[in-house]
């Protein structure tokens, strides 16, 4: 394979740690050839797949999600900008509700976070003796969709 990127030089080019790159591998999310010495090549088309994966990983989508995504392109090929908009397409109502979850906690903790809690009244992560456990699991007041 000419012009092959070791892992080390994918990882430089890439800003991702040899030790994920290897995880990549191993979930199927990117590959590599071997040389004589047993020591990984990747193809210089493997930057923009890594760059996939971790912008997608990025905006919270589960690593799963994106081998299932780069699995749907057939061939093992690289996303195109095509690809990606189908692919982001799929996932906007997600990225939507994440946006929109993270502006709540901007503005209901914004002058909350390292306060000393001095209003527990109005603390959106207060729950005293409990009184939220019949609304779900973990921070539901933060986490209800009104």
């Amino acid at each position: 394979m000419q012009n092959a990127l070791t892992i080390g030089e994918l990882s430089a080019r890439s800003g991702v740690a040899p030790s994920a790159l290897r995880y990549y591998e191993r979930l199927g999310l990117i590959w590599s050839s071997r040389t004589g010495g047993n020591q990984r090549r990747y193809e210089r088309a493997m930057l923009r797949r890594v760059a996939f994966i971790r912008v997608s990983a990025q905006v919270g989508i589960p690593l799963e999600e994106i081998r299932a995504a780069l699995a749907s392109l057939g061939d093992g090929r690289t996303p195109t900008k095509a690809d990606w908009t189908r692919l982001s397409r799929a996932w906007r109502s997600r990225l939507d509700e994440r946006i929109a979850l993270l502006e709540k906690v901007r503005d209901q903790l914004d002058d909350c976070i390292g306060c000393g809690c001095l209003s527990l009244k109005s603390c959106g992560l207060y729950n005293r003796d409990d009184e939220l456990a019949s609304k779900g699991p973990g921070p539901v007041k933060l986490l209800r969709r009104d």
